[in-house]
């Protein structure tokens, strides 16, 4: 008898918690973590990894950024349309 009392109060508030974030969305808020904006260096150190004159770990280095940050930030900035290639 408390299992169902407990679920059904479960499902309760699992719906209304997804009401109100869709509610919320209706609304124009956006969840989760703004962006960090690129360095202003990313430019350069990306053409310098694309032609090979710089390894990953160099050019995310000079951005003060890791590795796997740095590759998603290229993979964002080469199918964005700010490219000049």
């Amino acid at each position: 008898m408390l299992s169902y009392v407990a679920e059904s109060e479960y499902r309760t508030i699992h719906q209304r918690q997804a009401e109100g974030i869709t509610a919320t969305k209706a609304r124009g808020y956006k969840f989760g973590r703004p962006p960090k904006q690129l360095p202003e260096n990313f430019h350069e150190a990306y053409q310098k990894w694309k032609s090979g004159k710089l390894s990953v770990a160099e050019a995310a280095r000079e951005c003060n950024m890791p590795r796997s940050t740095f590759y998603f930030k290229a993979k964002v900035y080469k199918n964005s349309t700010y490219l000049d290639d």
